[in-house]
């Protein structure tokens, strides 16, 4: 599910005949409950929309899902052969990586992606 940009996993409690979600790759926590898609949905909605009005009752920031920013260790090799690769496409090192995995999970994506 995503609202906002606020993505969230949901799991069905079978024996409680519930669905239970929470938003994704926050520090902070959100979860939301509901016993049908529709009522999950709404749920999911206004947790995301109380904890921005949180936020601003706090003159706080929320926190963003994603910055766009993450740190990958990787083998030097490795390291040596993608820079190669991005100087030979006459490309910084980040553009050619958001092309390579831009094409990569387009590749992979599925109707319920």
């Amino acid at each position: 599910m995503d609202y906002k940009g606020y993505i969230a996993k949901v799991e069905f409690d079978d024996e409680a005949g519930i669905f239970h979600g929470e938003v994704l790759n926050l520090r902070d926590v959100i979860t939301f409950q509901g016993t049908t898609v529709a009522k999950l949905r709404k749920a999911f909605h206004e947790s995301v929309d109380d904890y921005l009005d949180f936020c601003g009752q706090r003159n706080e920031l929320p926190e963003k899902p994603y910055s766009g920013r993450f740190v990958v260790r990787i083998d030097p090799s490795l390291h040596k052969t993608i820079a190669t690769k991005a100087k030979l496409a006459d490309k910084s090192l980040n553009a050619w990586l958001q092309e390579v995995l831009r094409r990569t999970v387009r590749r992979r994506r599925t109707p319920n992606n």
